[in-house]
């Protein structure tokens, strides 16, 4: 398969494919995780169908101070990559093929959502980024695009967005994708010293006692359901780690579920031993919210969650998340 590089709408919309034309968004300096959403793009739009991959890098959604001029961009590579993974054609717009009149004065604003977690720390970002990619789902025309869900709270607007302005557009979300030692793949990571990327470990490793700390937790609730009311059942759940406090049954009997204070509790142990790291990591947050609204949520909360962080190695941010079901079974 040769991929085609289109430059502007119009040489896109010219063709006409068979199927199904499924979307990859990205800003280029395209790594194995776009890589999967190409793949992904691929199995969706299916034989006959077509795989588009857009490249651009959106003026709108970078604020005062942040990387917009020394953010990568390597087409040539990104071309080479789309082609191996199974990409049909890379549209790679210029500015002013997106934006023709300049800045846009009508953009798309993110609401409520888009002023929580990211969108507090970097204000506007969100409006920048639901504006160019409702330009380029009009630009593209898919029937189902493609984001990735280490930008947890970005597919969530994106999903609200083509929901609540009817654009009739499958979103779909693909999971994180991740190097051997669990750093989560970034197109930033390129910007981090070896001392530095050592440190930056501890954003996925606070996840993962998070993560660990929850399944623990839910182990517990489990078993304490599934044991009679007996002294064995004290026995069965201090076998799995619990103390004898923690294990007496009608607690546990009546405890609520996941008890989300614990698992951002195991987070942020970690995290407190990256700051006094050399280099030191600086958090911006840590959160276990509720994707529907990026609120945080309640011990008694039960449902899909998202424990999500962000922090700064040096002068490179960095952002990661792990999905989380509190009380799955009752």
């Amino acid at each position: 398969m040769t991929t085609t590089l289109l430059r502007t709408a119009g040489e896109l919309h010219a063709r006409v494919p068979a199927g199904r034309r499924a979307v990859a968004m990205t800003m280029g300096a395209l790594h194995e995780g776009h890589a999967t959403l190409i793949r992904t793009a691929r199995e969706l739009a299916g034989p006959d169908g077509e795989v588009v991959v857009t490249v651009f890098v959106n003026p709108l959604q970078f604020g005062a101070g942040e990387d917009l001029d020394r953010y990568p961009r390597t087409l040539e590579a990104d071309l080479k990559l789309a082609e191996q993974a199974g990409a049909d054609v890379v549209f790679a717009p210029s500015v002013e093929e997106v934006y023709p009149g300049g800045e846009p004065q009508v953009r798309i604003g993110a609401g409520p959502m888009g002023e929580r977690l990211e969108g507090a720390t970097r204000p506007g970002h969100f409006d920048g980024m639901l504006t160019v990619v409702g330009k380029l789902l009009h630009l593209t025309r898919p029937d189902v695009a493609l984001f990735g869900q280490k930008d947890a709270q970005q597919l969530a607007l994106v999903r609200r967005m083509v929901r609540d302005l009817n654009f009739g557009i499958e979103i779909v979300g693909v999971p994180t994708v991740r190097e051997e030692d669990g750093l989560a793949l970034s197109s930033r990571n390129r910007y981090l010293s070896p001392e530095q990327r050592r440190t930056a470990l501890a954003l996925s490793q606070a996840l993962f006692a998070g993560r660990d700390r929850h399944a623990a937790q839910e182990a517990l609730r489990a078993r304490a359901r599934a044991t009679p009311v007996t002294h064995a059942r004290a026995e069965a759940l201090s076998a799995i780690g619990e103390s004898r406090a923690a294990a007496d049954t009608h607690a546990v009997a009546k405890a609520v579920p996941g008890c989300a204070a614990a698992v951002r509790a195991a987070a942020r142990l970690v995290l407190d031993d990256a700051a006094r790291l050399d280099p030191p990591l600086e958090l911006d947050y840590l959160a276990l919210v509720d994707p529907s609204d990026f609120t945080e949520i309640d011990d008694d909360f039960t449902g899909e969650a998202v424990l999500a962080v962000a922090a700064r190695v040096g002068t490179t941010r960095l952002i990661d998340n792990l999905p989380l079901t509190f009380g799955a079974a009752s």
